[in-house]
């Protein structure tokens, strides 16, 4: 096992809590931007990815301040399209799960042989976002 690059690791877990976070705001965005007959459960869905971004952002803050980092208080930027029918809003919503992924797929290698929690947790983390990618996907179907 080598040892852990703190700095490194820090760097990249405050990058993660401010793409978590903008989540919140963007999911909370368009929970508030549907409209048609399928709002109720699309509005749930986008509800549930705000909830869910946010306690990604609470675990990997503690995950920081437990390696003696400093929280940013910032978050990532968001774009805003103003192109809010379901399309646009799914499409963009994979987009930004897409980058999710590849962000615990770096921290994934940052801590790799490092940390075995970090590395179990960047795993699971990996997992739930491959989850929400395809789930998005399986949404955008009747798109194409």
């Amino acid at each position: 096992m080598r040892e852990l690059d703190r700095e490194k690791t820090n760097k990249l877990l405050n990058s993660i809590m401010e793409y978590e976070l903008a989540g919140v705001v963007r999911y909370t965005h368009y929970s508030l931007m549907v409209t048609g007959p399928h709002r109720i459960p699309i509005v749930q869905f986008f509800q549930q990815q705000a909830t869910e971004s946010l306690l990604h952002a609470q675990q990997v803050g503690e995950i920081l301040t437990g390696l003696e980092g400093h929280p940013s208080l910032s978050i990532a930027s968001i774009e805003e399209t103003n192109e809010h029918d379901l399309h646009a809003i799914l499409t963009e919503s994979l987009n930004h799960e897409k980058k999710a992924l590849d962000l615990y797929k770096e921290l994934l290698a940052v801590v790799e042989n490092g940390s075995v929690y970090i590395e179990e947790f960047a795993r699971g983390m990996i997992g739930q976002e491959e989850l929400h990618n395809i789930e998005l996907k399986k949404m955008l179907r009747d798109y194409v």
